[in-house]
Parts: structure tokens; C-alpha cells; sequence
């Protein structure tokens, strides 16, 4: 075994000690990675609920005697009046105030042929109010449709008349297609777990060392500066790795207990998704490791290094966000470091075929990237100015 590669094993072996030695920044760096794939299930069990069950809605019905029939239609729709709401749930309908009002003369406007205006009195800013808002409109609105439809029968008219043209929709997406809500929660959050894990053990071990004088003691021994980022950056880039891949394995647990059949939907973390992403995501964690050091190395003190790391390295995490906006994306995207890899991630939920070429590209680009981050952070270590913070 050569001496330069011994020295760059036991400045690994060091930084590894240092960073298990401290609790606090082990417990930063992998609570995201349990934490997400809790979140993930909670989340996607409360919008599938949403999506498919119909909870009891309750409004304050004024003018209801005067048109029976549709009263009727909402309470098969489980709308039905705030009289009957449970006392546990009566506090909530009454801050939430939905009012339909119908009107004295519904009975004689309807025999006259009259437009009828039901009034639906609500806050539509209000979150939670927004589904049984949309539940009431849909209700009145077929209501309205099947008087419409009758009264056209009763004058002889074909209402088939009204559908000249019948769309017929041919869904060509992928089961696992229909899971867009947990491949956009999990792909966001791989990301965020790649550029976030190491960020405590990367600041700790620049600008922390430096104010612990550790660093000017190691730069006085013969060593080179590129073996001793070399060493910072695999031991920070391995606890993002070691987080990455404890997401992906509490995820494909967590999510067998999300009933996506559901919503129709199927979606599972097989080996080859699961190498996949770690194809994906591993030059990712390198390239957070570099950027997280070389920030670091610039900041004059732990504090400022914390603040600025932490701001900077969240720009490129919001990539795919920025990437969810853009409908018509243009192909140079597919070939950008983090741009490209969140895209094939989104295919590789998807089901769709992989783009090899792009995953190649994207991989030795975001290394090679890190590469001259790294050779470029080594220079800078020989100046006294960097070291000591001066600049």
C-alpha cells in the first residue's frame, strides 16, 4: 500500500470519527430520512381519503321547504343540514358559516320556467371549505342538468341532441403514473436529503476545525491539501449516501401501508428503482459535499458558514419545484446536472422508459463538477488568507 494512500486512509478514518463523535449532527444528518417517509404516508393517506370518501358536509339551508327534491339530492350526497351535525363537529361547520339559500318563489319559477337562483353563501379562500364547496356546486349542477333534460323529454326533444360529440378518453398513463403525489413528495424530498445530510458534518469540519485550530494544525503536516478535502468531502458525501439510502428503505415500507388501489393507482420501490436512484442521487451527494466545503471554507466563522451554506445549498433543492411550473420543458434540461436527474427520476416513477444517455451524462458531469470544486477548494487551502479566514 502506497504512503499516499495510507495517509488519505487514516485522514477518511479521522473525519469519520469526528463525525460520529458528534450526536447532534448524526441525528441532523438521518432525521430527514426517517421523517420523510412518515410524512410521505400521512400525507398521501389524508389526500387519498379526500379523493375518495365522502365525508358528511353540513350547511345552514334557508328557504329548504321550498324545493325538497334537491334538499334530497344533498343529503344522498351526505350534505346535509347544521342541525344534524354532531356535537363534536358542530364548533367546525359553524366557523366554516356555508349557507345555501333557496329562494320563496323556487316552486313558481320552476312551473314558469324561470332561471332559479340558489344562493351558496361561503368563504372560498378557506382551505377546508374548498371540497365541500366544490361537493354543493356539483350536486346543483346535476340537479339543474336532469330538470333540464326532463323538460326537454316532455316536449318531445331528443335530449341526445344536446351531445352531438362524445369524447372518448384513452388513459396511456402507467399505474404507478396515478401515484403523482408520492412520487412528487419523494422525489423532493431525495433531493433535499442529498443536499441537506452532510451539511452539518461539512461545515463542522471546515469552518468548525478552523475555529477549533484543527485545521491549521493539519495543514502544518505533510500532507496534501487535495487528500485532505478529499477526505472531508467522502465523509460527508458517505453520510448523505448512508441517509439516502435509509429513505429509500423506510419508504418502501412505509408506503405498503398507503391503500393506493384507491385511486387506482400502484406504487412500489423495487432493486431496479432502487439502484436506479442511487445511480441517480450518488453524484448528487458528492456534488452537495463539494459545494457544502467549498462555501464553508469561504465563510470567516461557523456562524456565517452555517447561515450562507445553508441558504445557498437549498437553490439547486429547489429544482424540481422550479421544474413542476415549466409545462413545455426544453430538452438542454434533460442534460443539466440536478435538472436532468430529477427528470429521469420523475420518468423512473412514471414507469417510462429511461433516457441512458442523459442518466451517463448527467452522472459524469455533476462528478466532474465536483471534481473542479475540489482541485479549485485544494488551491485555496495554500493561501494563508483562506486559512485564516482573512479574505
Amino acid at each position: 500500500m502506497s504512503a499516499g494512500f495510507s495517509q488519505l486512509k487514516a485522514l477518511i478514518i479521522k473525519e469519520f470519527k469526528e463525525a460520529f463523535r458528534d450526536k447532534r449532527a448524526m441525528m441532523v444528518a438521518f432525521s430527514m430520512s426517517l421523517l420523510a417517509p412518515v410524512m410521505i404516508m400521512v400525507m398521501s393517506k389524508t389526500m387519498i381519503k379526500e379523493m375518495v370518501d365522502k365525508p358528511p358536509v353540513y350547511a345552514e339551508f334557508v328557504g329548504a321547504e321550498y324545493a325538497p327534491k334537491l334538499v334530497k339530492d344533498l343529503a344522498d350526497e351526505n350534505i346535509l343540514p347544521l342541525a344534524e351535525a354532531e356535537e363534536s363537529d358542530l364548533r367546525i361547520w359553524q366557523e366554516r358559516g356555508i349557507t345555501i339559500t333557496i329562494p320563496e318563489t323556487y316552486g313558481q319559477d320552476m312551473i314558469e320556467g324561470k332561471i332559479i337562483n340558489v344562493v351558496l353563501n361561503a368563504d372560498y379562500s378557506d382551505k377546508p371549505s374548498l371540497a365541500p364547496i366544490r361537493r354543493i356546486k356539483d350536486v346543483v349542477r346535476d340537479h339543474a342538468r336532469a330538470i333540464g333534460y326532463k323538460r326537454l323529454i316532455m316536449r318531445g326533444v331528443d335530449v341526445r341532441i344536446l351531445q352531438p360529440l362524445n369524447l372518448v378518453e384513452q388513459d396511456r398513463a402507467q399505474p404507478s403514473s396515478n401515484a403523482m403525489m408520492i412520487s412528487i413528495m419523494l422525489g423532493l424530498y431525495l433531493l433535499m436529503g442529498a443536499f441537506m445530510s452532510g451539511l452539518s458534518i461539512a461545515i463542522d469540519s471546515s469552518a468548525g476545525e478552523r475555529e477549533r485550530n484543527v485545521l491549521e494544525m493539519l495543514l502544518c503536516q505533510p500532507v496534501s491539501t487535495t487528500k485532505i478535502v478529499l477526505a472531508k468531502l467522502s465523509c460527508s458525501a458517505s453520510i448523505s449516501i448512508l441517509s439516502i439510502i435509509l429513505m429509500l428503505v423506510v419508504t418502501s415500507i412505509s408506503i405498503g401501508f398507503v391503500d393506493l388501489s384507491k385511486i387506482g393507482a400502484t406504487f412500489s420501490i423495487d432493486l431496479y428503482m432502487f439502484v436506479a436512484l442511487l445511480g441517480l442521487l450518488i453524484p448528487i451527494c458528492i456534488l452537495a459535499a463539494a459545494l457544502q466545503l467549498f462555501f464553508s471554507f469561504q465563510a470567516k466563522s461557523f456562524k456565517e458558514a452555517q447561515s450562507t451554506v445553508t441558504m445557498l445549498i437549498m437553490l439547486p433543492a429547489f429544482v424540481p419545484f422550479i421544474l413542476m411550473f415549466i409545462d413545455d420543458r426544453p430538452m438542454w434540461l434533460d442534460w443539466l446536472p440536478v435538472a436532468g436527474q430529477s427528470i429521469i427520476m420523475e420518468d423512473l416513477f412514471k414507469g417510462l422508459v429511461i433516457n441512458w444517455s442523459a442518466f451517463a451524462f448527467t452522472s459524469v458531469t455533476t462528478v466532474a463538477l465536483s471534481a473542479v470544486l475540489v482541485m479549485t477548494l485544494a488551491q485555496k487551502l495554500k493561501s494563508e488568507k483562506v486559512v485564516m479566514a482573512l479574505s
